[in-house]
């Protein structure tokens, strides 16, 4: 019998109704044997605690003007979880503990560059993620962007580095030769239509390029409904996730790290985030 692949869930401290039904939403999913759970409640010496960033951390991609600016907006401690919990999924997989992860968020981070943050994005917890990969030998990564915005800050960070692909799908048509690579989604766009975008857009890529980790910025606001409505349907993430997780297994022995980016409304949350996890999960 195959064995499936081992799953970290990483839940740490978060504010606002999105995320309301969590973690009991995954009740079954949280007793299969192939995932773990890690959350910021117990700390202690949990191996399965989720760490806030660190200062450290941060200063390796964010300057430090912008850190005092974010303990300015009132958000720093949740930005810290959300960005650690990225890190610690990263070097979890790097670690061999786990093959793959979602983690929450209490705000974004694909809005935060250098040196500015906005959008409800604060540290930009896959850039951070990536710096800390380095320091354990890892030198390259791909970034794909779900969510209807554009990963402004993640473009920022990361616009003059080859070693890093970057695809992002949402309103404008780019590409260059550093890999950074925007796909303009049009309002009412099919699921179809989007999975076969994902399949010839990211997946093509990906392969040729061969990237160690894979990062999903999971952006459910396009859903129909949603602030960033393109008019897919409640079912869509999950059939992107079931794509860009046999693309890691194809390229980089299933390391793929999923991060909740944008998306508002509880019950679409409550419906795609458990299903998208099962993906990655291999559940039934």
């Amino acid at each position: 019998m195959r064995q499936r692949k081992k799953t970290g869930i990483f839940f740490p401290r978060f504010e606002g109704q999105r995320l309301k039904d969590f973690p009991q939403a995954l009740a079954n999913i949280l007793d299969k044997e192939n995932v773990s759970y890690y959350d910021g409640v117990y700390t202690s010496d949990n191996p399965y605690y989720v760490k806030p960033a660190t200062e450290e951390m941060l200063v390796k991609v964010h300057s430090r003007d912008m850190i005092e600016g974010v303990k300015r907006a009132g958000y720093y401690e949740t930005a810290l979880y959300s960005a650690g919990g990225t890190v610690q999924a990263a070097l979890e997989i790097l670690w061999g503990r786990i093959d793959n992860a979602f983690v929450f968020t209490g705000v974004g981070d694909h809005h935060a560059g250098r040196n500015f943050f906005g959008g409800w994005c604060y540290f930009n917890g896959a850039a951070v993620a990536i710096a800390m990969l380095r320091e354990g030998g890892v030198t390259r990564f791909a970034i794909v962007d779900t969510d209807s915005h554009h990963a402004d800050g993640t473009r920022d960070i990361f616009c003059q580095d080859k070693e890093v692909l970057h695809v992002c799908f949402c309103y404008q048509d780019y590409h260059d030769e550093c890999g950074n690579v925007d796909i303009a989604l049009p309002y009412g766009i099919s699921d179809g239509a989007y999975v076969r975008k994902m399949e010839q857009e990211f997946t093509r890529r990906a392969i040729v390029f061969k990237p160690e980790f894979i990062f999903w910025e999971l952006g459910y606001d396009a859903v129909h409904g949603e602030y960033g409505d393109k008019g897919i349907s409640k079912d869509c993430p999950a059939k992107l996730a079931k794509v860009i997780k046999d693309t890691a297994d194809t390229v980089c022995r299933g390391r793929l790290v999923t991060i909740l980016c944008g998306g508002s409304r509880r019950q679409l949350a409550t419906y795609i985030i458990p299903r998208v996890i099962k993906e990655l999960a291999e559940l039934d």
